[in-house]
């Protein structure tokens, strides 16, 4: 790999990076001010214009509220556990295509960080490795509502992580490939694979819900029963970095459906606009960004309009109706594709 390729990659991390914790952080604006809305309140307006500086105070209160850490917590282990979280959250974008090429002079940009010929997996797979900062933290904080919350988060992962892997499998036949970016180039124009993947994408949609432990599906940390659940005991940036990861998964799992279902950068008749590809790649990054947002108002909706479930009505889903749905989904995914391969 050639210095100036070395380099262009290292700022599309550190963008990537960035934009990935401003939308984090203005997720919690906007869910406050959509909470609002549907409560028939205003939100937060204190902090600068309309409210729009309160993230920026969130964050500042943050970093300077007192860190406590329990007598009787694992040290290293409390302190592992949100950094995992974060960590596991930020890197799965790395497999994203955000557009398509841009040309400066003569040096081509790949707006996305690497294309391996197995995307899916490695999201799949960080995807898991998130649920140990959840664990960790909950062990190590010698709670036992801290303690509930991790068993909860991780017995409900691994279970809606199954039927998402079906639903993807599903996909899988009908795209042939599991490089997120040649799944993007088939859906060119309006070649949607929602359209062919109708079932597949409603049981992605409700795994990715209960993945990113969102309402209703939040057992995790439910107030009412576990006080904070998985983070009862953190405080400070500790703190801030579970919740920070939840949103930046919400963006990650939105930028995921956008890509695999929504045609990701792709848009409706970008072949007749007659422009040039550094416009018609920028307009794809603008298209892709609104899937996403209205991806994330569509999480912020469930939340502020459904009540979550009993744990045993989760687990009942996971097991009894998503599973056998997604199985379902691939014998008629198999069937229809042998037929159209063999008509």
């Amino acid at each position: 790999m050639e210095a100036t390729e070395i380099i262009i990659k290292c700022i599309l991390i550190v963008v990537i990076f960035a934009i990935s914790l401003v939308v984090a952080m203005y997720s919690t604006y906007a869910e406050r001010k959509i909470a609002a809305f549907f409560q028939d309140r205003v939100g937060p307006n204190r902090a600068g214009p309309f409210g729009m500086l309160q993230p920026l105070a969130d964050g500042a209160k943050m970093f300077l509220k007192e860190e406590i850490i329990p007598a009787n917590a694992s040290g290293l282990l409390f302190i592992v556990g949100p950094s995992l979280a974060i960590l596991t959250a930020c890197i799965a974008s790395a497999v994203i295509p955000w557009g398509q090429q841009l040309t400066i002079g003569s040096t081509v940009i790949d707006l996305q960080v690497t294309d391996i010929n197995v995307g899916i997996l490695y999201i799949f797979g960080v995807v898991s490795l998130g649920v140990y900062g959840i664990m960790i933290g909950g062990w190590a904080s010698n709670n036992k509502y801290s303690l509930l919350g991790a068993i909860r988060a991780a017995s409900q992962n691994i279970s809606y992580e199954i039927s998402m892997g079906l639903s993807i499998i599903a996909l899988l036949l009908v795209t042939g490939t599991l490089s997120l970016r040649e799944i993007a180039e088939q859906q060119h124009g309006f070649h949607w694979n929602v359209f062919y993947q109708p079932l597949g994408f409603l049981i992605f949609l409700v795994c990715a819900f209960a993945e990113t432990n969102r309402t209703p599906f939040d057992l995790p940390e439910c107030e009412t029963e576990l006080v904070g659940g998985y983070h009862t005991e953190y405080s400070s940036m500790k703190l801030g970095f579970y919740l920070f990861a939840e949103y930046i998964n919400m963006f990650i799992s939105s930028a995921v459906m956008a890509t695999l279902y929504f045609g990701g950068y792709n848009f409706p008749f970008m072949d007749d606009l007659g422009l040039s590809q550094n416009w018609i790649t920028i307009i794809g990054v603008v298209v892709l960004f609104a899937k996403i947002f209205a991806f994330i108002f569509f999480f912020m909706w469930i939340r502020w309009t459904i009540p979550r479930f009993r744990y045993d009505q989760l687990m009942n889903m996971g097991w009894k109706v998503l599973i056998p749905l997604a199985i379902a989904n691939i014998v008629i995914s198999g069937v229809v594709n042998n037929f159209l391969n063999n008509a």
